[in-house]
């Protein structure tokens, strides 16, 4: 292909790649619309503060559990090696010590969400 052609497929694709970006510029959105969408619209601050502080702390775990899962296979595939192993271990009891941190935040923030449910200004 030479260098005409080359460059004509190339802002093709660009073009129909910008299509749907285009389209959604062309509609209307608020910043509500995208915060009704996830829960967060119409409820007051506390909730929102603490459907937010969830979604991070979920996040947090799953990345905890997902670290437990790759320090696993570090040590099945250590092959005997020592060094490898105590790394698989390292990254193993790190990962659950970020879990049990996760949970126990986790934990506070139920309890603070609890005890201050019925306070007034």
């Amino acid at each position: 292909m030479n260098k005409v052609s080359k460059l004509a497929t190339g802002l093709a694709l660009v073009a129909t790649a910008a299509f749907p970006v285009i389209a959604a510029a062309a509609t209307p959105f608020s910043i509500e619309d995208i915060g009704g969408s996830v829960g967060l619209g119409t409820s007051d601050l506390k909730d929102t503060v603490i459907n937010i502080i969830s979604w991070v702390l979920g996040i947090l775990a799953l990345v905890a559990v997902v670290m437990i899962i790759i320090g696993g296979f570090q040590w099945l595939t250590a092959a005997g090696n020592e060094e490898k192993i105590e790394k698989a271990k390292k990254v193993i009891s790190a990962a659950v010590i970020g879990l049990i941190i996760v949970l126990l935040a986790w934990a506070i923030v139920i309890f603070v969400a609890g005890t201050t449910r019925n306070v007034t200004q």
